[in-house]
């Protein structure tokens, strides 16, 4: 028998730093969902998706971790149970993506982008809602409930 302590799950969120109230509330069932699970969110540690994300979570008692682009812990929203000030600006990305085990995508714009593009070139699992359609790779969800239905049994595969 060992005493291997058995790490918790990183959930990666991205999206957007600023979104509508939908996604932002999208964002926040899905950090709950997460939290619920016993991972640990990761995300960009700013607004919109990522603050909606790391708010849930939070409510659900779980640990929050926000790579920022800036050198500044304070940047980070205040959801964010663990701030790492990168000084990388969007290159931080690659960091977001590669600190998670798997990547889910709500909305966002071309740092999203960036992030789906590192996420594929690393073979991370995606679960995209509303978000960019670029490789066949990526899960859509088409409804809300389906979206927290392929997390958790993507969450429960790991």
């Amino acid at each position: 028998m060992s005493d291997a302590i058995i790490p918790p799950l990183r959930v990666g969120v991205i999206g957007g730093g600023s979104c509508s109230p939908r996604h932002y509330e999208i964002a926040r069932e899905v950090g709950r969902l997460i939290a619920s699970e016993g991972a640990i969110l990761v995300c960009g540690g700013l607004g919109g998706v990522m603050e909606g994300a790391a708010k849930g979570a939070r409510e659900g008692g779980g640990l929050t971790v926000g790579i920022l682009p800036s050198r500044e812990a304070r940047d980070a929203n205040p959801y964010i149970s663990l701030p790492i000030p990168t000084g990388l600006g969007y290159a931080r990305n690659a960091l977001v993506v590669q600190s998670s085990q798997l990547i889910v995508a709500i909305d966002g714009k071309t740092g999203t982008l960036s992030e789906l593009a590192f996420a594929l070139t690393y073979g991370k699992p995606i679960i995209g809602f509303e978000t960019w359609d670029v490789d066949a790779r990526i899960q859509h969800a088409k409804s809300r409930e389906e979206l927290l239905n392929l997390i958790t049994q993507q969450m429960r595969a790991l």
